[in-house]
């Protein structure tokens, strides 16, 4: 029986392992019924980390180029990323590379994936509704054409890391974020900087007005810190 028992205990803590081993939430499965509460709970889940990795990721390297710069340092990687990124100036390339605080692009992957429930999130991991209009990327369709007539096209990406560098390319490569491009390179508070959004959506200052509440509401500028 002491055997039993023993075995029984064993089987339990192992079981018990497995479990704290499996995720919690996953981006292509939505509970039923979720309440609020526990919306916004997978929503930071699956978001918070790959986020912050990816700001820190694209931090570092505006840090050392920002260095490199100052020191009047000539290198193969600025004259790669002026390209890159079409910069006309050492100060467009910084613009460019800097990215925005974390507050901001979970508040805008919070409206644009309704809270990571939507379709395109769960089967395409893209969190930002970001589109598609070339044929060789993997993209899934809408569900409804564009004036009855054009099928609108969406990127699917393979993980959530690489939708949000998608997201922040877009953001520092696109003609219309000229303007936040420029404040964030003046400024590190995130409701100064989502006054460049204004052409981001159809809407535009009700959509600033809109991702201000989402940020102020669900206190996200604790994820902005820094370690």
């Amino acid at each position: 029986m002491d055997y039993l028992l023993e075995l029984l205990l064993v089987f339990n803590k192992e079981l018990s392992q497995t479990q704290l081993l499996k995720p919690k939430y996953t981006t292509h499965i939505v509970p039923n019924n979720l309440a609020t509460k526990e919306k916004k709970a997978r929503f930071l889940y699956l978001m918070v980390p790959p986020t912050q990795n990816v700001y820190k990721e694209l931090m570092q390297r505006y840090k050392r180029v920002a260095k490199d710069i100052k020191d009047a340092k000539k290198s193969d990687e600025i004259e790669a990323l002026k390209k890159e990124y079409n910069a006309t100036s050492d100060e467009d390339l910084l613009a460019r590379l800097k990215p925005h605080p974390v507050s901001i692009a979970l508040a805008q992957a919070a409206m644009e994936s309704s809270w990571a429930t939507s379709r395109f999130f769960n089967e395409a991991n893209n969190a930002f509704g970001i589109w598609s209009s070339n044929p060789k990327q993997k993209r899934i369709a809408a569900g409804e054409q564009r004036n009855g007539k054009v099928t609108i096209w969406l990127r699917k990406f393979d993980t959530i890391d690489d939708s949000i560098r998608a997201y922040y390319e877009l953001m520092s490569k696109g003609k219309a974020y000229a303007k936040l491009r420029k404040l964030r390179l003046e400024s590190d508070d995130p409701y100064t900087i989502t006054q460049g959004l204004d052409k981001y959506s159809e809407i535009g200052q009700a959509y600033i007005d809109e991702i201000n509440n989402v940020i102020h509401h669900n206190n996200f500028t604790k994820y902005d810190k820094e370690d």
